[in-house]
């Protein structure tokens, strides 16, 4: 119960992070992607039929911890990302997913 607690509140934390990040805060490094580079896949993750991401975006998925990032998948849906889609991108971009994200 207090390994869930824990976990839960790390995911709070992370999400009010993400938040500030998004609302114009300095930009901090997370899974080894600049805070201010997530906006170029937006449009790529957002939506039911979003369009591909473009070099750009795919530049910020190659550069990532892709294993870190799957930590994250749980809290997307409170920012408007649609997990599936997010989970797609490193394959859209010519990367192979972690197993068992």
């Amino acid at each position: 119960m207090a390994q869930s607690s824990g976990k839960t509140l790390v995911q709070w934390l992370v999400a009010a992070l993400l938040i500030a990040l998004l609302g114009g805060a300095q930009a901090v490094a997370i899974c080894n992607i600049d805070s201010s580079q997530l906006s170029l896949c937006r449009a790529a993750v957002t939506g039911q039929n979003p369009p591909p991401p473009d070099e750009k975006c795919c530049a910020v998925i190659r550069q990532a911890n892709l294993r870190c990032l799957c930590s994250y998948k749980s809290i997307l849906p409170s920012f408007g990302i649609n997990p599936k889609n997010a989970l797609a991108l490193p394959g859209k971009c010519g990367l192979q997913s972690p197993p068992n994200c």
